[in-house]
């Protein structure tokens, strides 16, 4: 029975978040009502209040279900990254990019980067900064792995430049978030031409003109 209601409540949950971003996509996010939202997600209003206490809980969730979900994908990415700094980048910020906007769109994104730098005492604040840190550090993770397989020359801070790569691209999604008529693909396409000079300057195989380490 524990099973049972375990996946019941997961259930719960799910379409209450499903809920929640459909009718934030549709009537925006100040708009949505939670009474909507239990109506959509078929629970009580009461049953939606156990699990959020009002639509900022649900926006925190949504965008935590959104990174975990990038951050598992990227864990691919980073295992077994292409033997090209550029290329490594570019599949890795790329599927980031390309699941940005799956659950959340850019007026919802804008709202949770409001209130995570209007009220950074709040747990939507403290949860959005725990993300992007663990975003920075698989940025970071990536070049790790393409020094160790001799991709990254030796010597090089590995933890400065995946810093420099990610605050990059977090900036410039800021800029796509705040501008509704720039396409994805103008993003992709904008950050892979700052990124590649860094890259073919730390690349050792352009460097010494050696084949990586596999």
């Amino acid at each position: 029975m524990t099973g049972l209601r375990a996946r019941q409540k997961a259930d719960r949950n799910r379409r209450i978040l499903e809920a929640a971003t459909t009718l934030f996509r549709e009537q925006g996010y100040d708009s949505a009502r939670i009474e909507d939202i239990a109506e959509m997600a078929e629970v009580s209003v009461g049953t939606l209040y156990n699990y959020y206490q009002n639509k900022g809980d649900i926006l925190v969730a949504t965008v935590s279900m959104e990174v975990t979900e990038v951050l598992e994908a990227g864990e691919v990415i980073v295992a077994s990254p292409p033997l090209n700094v550029n290329e490594a980048l570019g599949a890795l910020i790329n599927q980031y990019y390309d699941h940005s906007l799956v659950y959340l769109s850019k007026e919802m994104w804008r709202t949770a980067m409001a209130s995570a730098i209007q009220q950074p005492e709040t747990p939507l604040s403290k949860r959005y900064t725990e993300l992007d840190t663990r975003l920075c550090a698989q940025v970071v993770q990536l070049m790790e792995t393409l020094q160790r397989r001799g991709v990254v020359i030796a010597g090089v801070d590995t933890r400065a430049l995946g810093e420099v790569f990610f605050n990059n691209l977090n900036m410039m999604f800021i800029e796509f978030c705040k501008h509704e008529a720039m396409p994805l693909e103008e993003l992709k396409a904008r950050v892979a031409e700052q990124n590649r000079p860094i890259a073919e300057l730390i690349s050792s195989v352009k460097r010494v003109g050696i084949p990586p380490k596999s």
